[in-house]
């Protein structure tokens, strides 16, 4: 397998510019005041949630 290499060229040292321009940390925000998650994982266990607890109702 091929090593990744850093897109600053420094090994261990990388750059995120979603991250400098706070574009994590906005969906972060988005998503604790929604309750809606923004990951495609999260939205669809999310729905799936939804979807089950339409069909069967919420057993606890």
């Amino acid at each position: 397998m091929a090593k990744r290499k850093s897109n600053t060229g420094i090994p261990g040292l990388s750059f995120s510019w979603k991250r400098a321009l706070g574009v994590t940390q906005a969906k972060q925000q988005l998503a604790r005041q929604t309750g809606i998650p923004t990951s495609k994982a999260g939205i669809e266990r999310k729905l799936g949630s939804l979807i089950l607890n339409a069909l069967f109702g919420k057993r606890r």
